[in-house]
């Protein structure tokens, strides 16, 4: 017997409309296992079962399982395509999974196959679409094919969609075409967070360096705006390249007022631009506060303590390392025989040498190798790195014979001089540096007859000398000076304080050091071309616009000559200041008279 609450109806009698509603049950209740599943197997279980109850002929199941085997981690495009090709009429979400998943498996050749075939058979291409093919087009460097899609967009009204428009931001700036991703920005009406974050990003991958701090800037300006960890890492590396030391600070604020967690990434891009600023104290300071840590972050403080002279340090950052049970890589031996170089540590860099192959598996590069010629050379021990070159399994490169020119230098052999600016030839990979190099060495020797020769040569294959230059930053403001130069607004001032210097020098016993001026001038012409150098520029407005307990840090674009070092070295004691200068990798740290390299540079 029926309750009385329920009500019995023949079948002919029940509802049209409650079989498509179990039907829709049923389709729901696979599709959300679909949706749940963790790996192929499951996937395969769900599948068999939509198979038996007959679901795969309502497209909107097909859709579903082509989605959930294409695009997690674990999916199969195989698998995913087999079911593809049995839909009669694929839609554009059906287009897209296949797209995104191809994308997702680093196949982009494939990506841009299916996205022309859903052209072809008249599928209409959305949002996502074109956000899928731009960065397959990206990752493949066709931007000639972007520019099509970017024509194809315009032509379907995308323009003012925020979506597309930062996938094709992004697409110009990885197929090294700033002023189009900057065109695209600039034409944007709406941007959010992500598209200041995509130009940000497009500008540090092109070194432009100043227009990504300006752009952050731009981008502060609208307080509602979101920036995103690699959009800092991106900022804080601009930062570092520039020395631009204050405007890190500004953005590590940024960071402690907005961030609350700890990222890895970030707090390691923090600590490389304190480092490359020339602050490693605070460099350090972070570090140490630092909760977790990873290969890189050791790299970058391994790096920077060698980059200071501080080999000991770094060694013992080194076993802190592999008591936190992180595995070194490759970058982390670089810094560590970086650091045995700067320290002329032969022992230690060859035990570390031997460490990195035999305890931690790691297969010697180019790199490492040239560390271990720089590190013999600059102990004199110029034999032990000739027979080293010559047994090196892997093929010579500028880095190992550059190496062996610039140790070459520091003890003034010409002899190897010779014989490593001839291999850098034979590869045809001398540059206007190594020239000067030569130069410089023949010039000292007074040998003017070579000197012309190296020029002449340097003429020949139309090289000429980098200018040198010289930043220091000032209230904020970086400040750019070149040999005698005359374009600053205190030029009058500076010239005055170059002046006075001099005086208080020669007061000290100083005496200019023109040996290495490649030009046979009389010595009172030399001296004048050696008094004006950009760094002392440098040094004469840091001490007229700087507090007294401040310390002034330079950055080089070229390396310093000798003359400039022992100047440097008199001023900082003279006037009680902490004078750092970067060049390059390099750098010294001046004070009473002494120099961190100990005059091995």
């Amino acid at each position: 017997m029926a309750s009385p609450s329920t009500v019995l109806l023949p079948r002919e009698e029940l509802p049209q409309g409650s079989g498509h509603v179990r039907a829709k049950e049923r389709t729901l209740e696979q599709v959300s296992l679909l949706r749940n599943c963790k790996n192929m197997d499951e996937l395969r279980q769900v599948h068999a079962q939509m198979l038996k109850m007959g679901l795969l002929c309502n497209p909107f199941c097909a859709s579903n399982l082509v989605f959930s085997s294409a695009l997690p981690a674990w999916g199969d495009m195989d698998y995913a395509y087999s079911i593809f090709q049995r839909i009669e009429e694929p839609s554009t979400l059906d287009y897209n999974a296949m797209i995104k998943g191809h994308v997702k498996e680093l196949d982009f050749e494939e990506a841009l196959v299916v996205f022309e075939e859903m052209l072809e058979r008249g599928v209409v291409a959305n949002r996502v679409t074109y956000a899928s093919v731009f960065k397959a087009c990206a990752k493949l460097g066709c931007v000639e094919r972007g520019r099509q899609v970017h024509g194809q967009v315009l032509k379907r009204g995308f323009r003012d969609d925020v979506l597309v428009q930062n996938s094709l931001i992004s697409m110009y700036g990885k197929c090294r075409r700033v002023s189009e991703a900057c065109s695209v920005f600039g034409l944007m009406e709406e941007k959010n967070g992500a598209t200041w974050s995509s130009l940000i990003g497009v500008l540090a991958k092109s070194s432009m360096w100043w227009d990504c701090l300006e752009t952050f800037r731009d981008m502060n300006h609208n307080a509602s705006l979101k920036v995103d960890d690699s959009t800092l890492a991106c900022v804080l590396s601009a930062c570092a390249h520039l020395g631009t030391l204050v405007s890190g600070k500004c953005i590590h604020g940024y960071l402690l007022r907005n961030f609350s967690g700890e990222n890895v990434i970030v707090q390691t891009s923090l600590i490389d631009m304190y480092i490359k600023c020339g602050h490693l104290g605070k460099g350090l300071c972070v570090f140490e506060r630092m909760g977790r840590k990873n290969h890189l972050t050791y790299a970058v403080i391994i790096s920077g303590l060698a980059a200071f002279g501080h080999a000991h340090e770094a060694f013992r950052c080194f076993e802190k390392m592999l008591e936190d049970g992180i595995k070194p890589d490759g970058a982390v031996y670089v810094g560590l025989l970086v650091a045995c170089q700067r320290g002329i540590l032969v022992e230690e860099g060859f035990r570390l040498f031997d460490q990195m192959r035999l305890e931690h598996g790691i297969e010697p590069q180019v790199e490492h190798y040239g560390c271990i010629v720089g590190l013999l050379g600059r102990a004199g021990l110029f034999e032990k790195a000739l027979k080293w070159i010559e047994e090196m399994p892997t093929k010579h490169n500028d880095t190992v014979w550059r190496s062996l020119l610039s140790a070459a230098k520091l003890h003034h052999d010409l002899e190897i001089a010779e014989i490593a600016a001839r291999k850098l030839d034979e590869l045809d990979l001398m540059d206007g540096g190594d020239y000067v190099v030569l130069a410089n060495m023949y010039a000292r020797d007074k040998r003017w007859d070579k000197v012309e020769t190296v020029r002449t040569m340097m003429a020949a294959k139309g090289l000429s000398q980098v200018p040198g230059l010289c930043f220091v930053e000032v209230q904020g403001t970086l400040h750019k000076f070149h040999w005698h130069d005359k374009t600053h607004p205190c030029c009058d001032e500076i010239y005055e304080m170059v002046h006075q210097m001099e005086w208080q020098l020669k007061f000290e016993g100083y005496s200019p050091d023109t040996s290495e001026i490649p030009i046979n001038f009389s010595e009172e012409e030399k001296r004048q071309r050696l008094k004006h150098h950009c760094q002392k520029l440098a040094i004469a407005y840091a001490l007229l616009y700087t507090p007294k307990d401040t310390t002034i840090r330079i950055t080089r674009n070229v390396r310093m000559c000798s003359d400039c070092h022992r100047y440097t070295k008199l001023v900082s004691r003279i006037y009680h200041r902490n004078i750092i200068v970067q060049e390059r990798n390099v750098f010294h740290h001046f004070r009473d008279e002494t120099c961190s390299c100990n005059d091995h540079w």
